[in-house]
């Protein structure tokens, strides 16, 4: 299926597109790389009667360490995450995460902003800033705003972003000491939507006891979720396998999957289970190199 006829507009500047957008009203939407609206189009769940490309805008493509902040600018690809030696050296959890994002040609034009504000529980880069604890920066008619992560997924598809927002920035506080993340999702085959995933970052202290930690979950409720509880097992204790085996079991106690192609319930409850507990591990392993 093809897209129903809409009107394309290229921006030139961040302040041109918010200015289209108010002129446009609801009818309009942004893009970005363009990997999750045109599905949307072509399947008719989404007929917006204006396109705003915003995918040349300039100054926001980057990543950069600025004071106690990792900044992403909301237009940097996946390609681009996925070659940068910053993230590669210090913060891993991204590269596990886009070598499972679909495949290169989506890569190359799928944006990390593009990928948050669609605000869909499937995609993989909302359960990354989860755990991390990101701040969500956006730019619209009033101006900057800065939105917590927590505050940012109201519910199926739907964000904090008001209509004309664009998402311009990702800031996440800077790798420490004895930190470490990891991603991993099952997928039917490459490239495919998770059938259930699951992030981890971990802070440790000089002892070895958990600082603080952060677990987000992909594709097992209607919007990105945090594992609260499994959280609270671990912070401020020194992680023991016992430990791991229960934020496990929570994990699957506490995710709200639907029965699905996918797979049924119990599967995926079973899945993210064992993903949690792996998860732990490895971004363990990485907080004590």
């Amino acid at each position: 299926m093809i897209p129903a006829k809409f009107n394309y507009h290229k921006a030139t500047s961040l302040q041109q597109a918010i200015a289209l957008s108010q002129e446009l009203g609801e009818e309009a939407k942004y893009m970005s790389g363009g990997q999750s609206l045109l599905p949307m189009m072509k399947l008719r769940f989404a007929t917006p009667e204006h396109i705003i490309d915003i995918s040349k805008l300039e100054g926001l493509s980057y990543i950069k360490e600025e004071g106690d902040l990792l900044k992403i600018g909301g237009l940097t690809t996946q390609s681009e995450m996925e070659h940068n030696e910053l993230l590669k050296s210090k913060y891993p959890i991204f590269g596990d995460a886009i070598w499972l994002t679909a495949d290169p040609s989506v890569r190359n034009c799928g944006t990390i902003g593009g990928n948050i504000a669609h605000g869909d529980a499937a995609n993989d880069q909302p359960a990354l800033m989860i755990a991390m604890r990101a701040t969500i920066i956006a730019q619209g008619a009033d101006g900057e705003k800065s939105i917590p992560i927590d505050e940012f997924f109201h519910g199926f598809y739907m964000t904090a972003l008001e209509p004309g927002d664009i998402l311009t920035e990702i800031q996440i506080p800077k790798a420490k000491k004895n930190s470490g993340g990891a991603y991993h999702k099952v997928e039917r085959k490459v490239g495919d939507y998770a059938t259930a995933g699951v992030a981890v970052h971990l802070e440790l202290d000089d002892d070895g006891v958990c600082r603080e930690v952060g677990i987000g979950l992909t594709n097992l409720s209607p919007m990105p979720m945090r594992l609260e509880r499994g959280e609270e097992v671990l912070r401020g204790k020194k992680i023991t396998d016992e430990l791991i085996a229960q934020v496990g079991l929570i994990a699957s106690e506490d995710c709200e999957p639907d029965s699905d192609l996918r797979g049924s319930e119990a599967y995926k409850r079973a899945i993210v289970n064992t993903i949690t507990k792996r998860m732990l591990n490895k971004a363990l392993e990485r907080a004590r190199k």
